[in-house]
């Protein structure tokens, strides 16, 4: 179990390196100038120098890509040139919104997706397993960012049972301020009792994280519905059938579990995607979460932060790979010979 542990760290780590040189190496060729983004179009030549050297860009490349490297490693990122701040900061700041978002969507997408995986597989060919199926393939293929205008359209607009917009109201601001305990809002407001922020909170997230869920959702039950119709042709299921053991528990306890490792791998390929994801739902909910410094570094050619961000969506994905090995060798064995 250690040696294949370590084999994953360091499997992780020669990743995490290429990808730095890959990210530094597109970010040079980008066809714009950082110090004028730094001091904008109308500084003159001589400012426009100055912030060159104090922004390294007039050192050669090697020594620019091992100043970056050194800087990551003692956990400076470098400054967003949009917003003159350290990008970890920013970072920092919007991280745990997004969190927040992601765990909601991928809680309901695992939870939802497995039950009507195994739902479906219980009689495959049916209505119900067709009608399972449909919605599976419409989660995979619709766009976030237009499913999340149709929800708006529905429940905010027709129904008017939903916010449109926002993580919370402007009256909790004033009216019930969060005391922060973890840094995570909604967990905060849920730790002190403060159950007006969190009813409010919780109305918020529900579109945003219904409409990040739809995409990993349809993975889950398509991937559990097919493991589990492979499971359940195994003789050891016919087994246990003709000893009398109820259909419920054959499907639930003994046939889910060996039906559980491919679907975990496509667990952990889905959270790292809806990690990006999280970027249009964001803008379309003006969500304060990473999407949104995203989309304005984006827009604003903000270097730095575009590394930052994509180093940072790299390392959560081999995290979430992780963590499904960890799992996957935890239900079976066999994986850590892998």
């Amino acid at each position: 179990m250690i040696r294949f542990l370590a084999g994953r760290l360091g499997t992780a780590a020669l990743v995490l390196f290429v990808l730095t040189l890959i990210v530094f190496v597109l970010a040079r060729v980008i066809p714009a100038d950082p110090a004028v983004v730094y001091a904008g179009p109308k500084a003159p030549p001589e400012e426009l120098a100055r912030i060159r050297e104090k922004l390294g860009f007039d050192q050669p490349l090697v020594l620019q890509y091992f100043n970056y490297l050194t800087g990551l490693v003692r956990g400076d990122w470098g400054d967003s040139l949009a917003t003159k701040r350290p990008v970890l900061d920013e970072l920092a700041t919007r991280l745990p919104a997004t969190l927040e978002l992601l765990f909601a969507a991928m809680l309901f997408a695992i939870v939802v997706g497995i039950v009507l995986g195994v739902v479906a597989a219980r009689r495959p060919g049916k209505a119900l397993d067709g009608a399972i199926r449909f919605l599976a393939i419409g989660g995979v293929s619709m766009p976030a960012f237009w499913l999340g205008l149709l929800l708006q359209v529905l429940f905010v607009g027709q129904l008017k049972l939903l916010p449109a917009t926002g993580q919370f109201s402007t009256d909790v601001e004033y009216l019930s301020p969060i005391t922060p305990v973890t840094g995570f809002p909604l967990l905060d407001s849920f730790l002190t009792g403060n159950w007006a922020a969190y009813s409010d909170g919780l109305a918020h997230l529900i579109l945003p994280a219904l409409t990040l869920a739809a995409y990993p959702l349809g993975l889950v039950a398509r991937m559990t519905r097919a493991s589990m119709l492979e499971v359940l042709s195994q003789d050891y299921v016919f087994t246990a059938s003709a000893y009398g053991l109820r259909d419920g528990l054959i499907r639930w306890r003994l046939a889910l579990k060996n039906a559980l490792p491919p679907t975990m791998t496509i667990i952990g390929l889905a959270a790292a995607y809806t990690l990006t994801g999280t970027f249009f739902v964001e803008v379309v909910f003006n969500w304060p979460g990473i999407g949104q410094f995203a989309a304005g570094a984006m827009l604003a050619v903000d270097y730095p932060a575009i590394m930052a961000i994509t180093l940072l969506g790299a390392a959560g994905y081999l995290i979430a790979n992780f963590v499904v090995d960890l799992v996957q060798a935890r239900l079976d064995p066999r994986v850590r010979l892998a």
